[in-house]
């Protein structure tokens, strides 16, 4: 965790405005995005902070979008699939609009119900060169795609897998 300047002093938790609902360091995070017609960044709040003004701001981790990458969004991607960058900010925490939940894949395929809130994550991702970590997820069957938890899975008739 980064170190708190002088002026500031650390929070253990910020209240939406408008909502009482409670964001603390670790949590996921819709940021509002300046394009009305565009979804909500998602970012992982790493540290709260205030100045002596009580002006508070929240230092955060963006996730990406498979359509925001280098590369854009493939087949294997599924819906509400995030990538977890290696990109850093700052940011007012008036431009938090809401919570959300970030599962990793394993969680996220075992949901009874995905809400509009849920996302997964599967992929760390290096903002400047595209690149991703695991550079590759196991593949299934014949077709060698990796699981996409949108498509129907059906059991292969060569190898008997699903």
């Amino acid at each position: 965790m980064a170190k708190t300047r002088p002026g500031k002093k650390d929070l253990e938790s910020y209240t939406i405005k408008g909502t009482n609902k409670i964001v603390k360091v670790g949590d996921c995070v819709f940021m509002r995005n300046s394009d009305a017609d565009r979804p909500p960044y998602v970012a992982r709040v790493e540290k709260i902070e205030a100045d002596n003004r009580n002006n508070v701001k929240v230092h955060v981790r963006w996730y990406y979008r498979p359509e925001e990458s280098i590369g854009g969004r493939r087949q294997s991607h599924g819906a509400k699939e995030l990538f977890l960058s290696d990109h850093y900010d700052i940011q007012s925490a008036h431009t938090i609009e809401g919570k959300c939940t970030v599962h990793t894949f394993k969680n996220y395929t075992k949901l009874d119900n995905v809400g509009s809130e849920d996302y997964f994550c599967r992929f760390e991702y290096k903002a400047v060169s595209g690149g991703f970590t695991p550079d590759r997820v196991a593949v299934y069957c014949k077709c060698e795609m990796p699981y996409n938890p949108d498509d129907l899975m059906v059991q292969c008739e060569g190898c008997k897998d699903w």
